[in-house]
């Protein structure tokens, strides 16, 4: 069965860290790319970040650029995002999405089609 189960949101005030884990089961950490993606309410889900399961530079949104690092640990199929210096336009839920798009790492939420239940991240001022 595949699966992608997100831990570590919660809350933190603005300036502080978290770090998001993203647990892969059945065929999903097999899939060449793994992102996270957040959705704010009332709004369409947006790529974060992105990276690809064999090497090479990960991708990221500029809104994160230099404060967010996304990372796999191939040994526990787990994915993560580590989240500094947050502020509270980062308050959305948080997934992670694993898939093979045809146009490489991409952060386009159109192009996964495996996706987690998602994790709320709330920071406040």
């Amino acid at each position: 069965q595949e699966q992608l189960v997100e831990s570590g949101g919660g809350s933190v005030q603005a300036g502080g860290s978290l770090r998001l884990s993203c647990a892969a089961s059945g065929h999903t950490y097999s899939s060449a790319c793994m992102g996270w993606f957040r959705q704010f309410p009332g709004e369409e889900r947006e790529g974060v970040a992105s990276i690809s399961t064999g090497g090479g530079s990960p991708y990221y949104d500029d809104s994160v650029k230099g404060r967010f690092t996304i990372s796999l640990d191939n040994a526990k199929s787990t994915l993560y995002l580590q989240m500094n210096s947050l502020k509270p336009e980062d308050t959305a839920v948080y997934f992670c999405a694993a898939d093979m798009p045809p146009a490489g790492c991409t952060v386009v939420a159109g192009d996964y089609n495996y996706w987690g239940q998602g994790t709320q991240v709330t920071v406040s001022s």
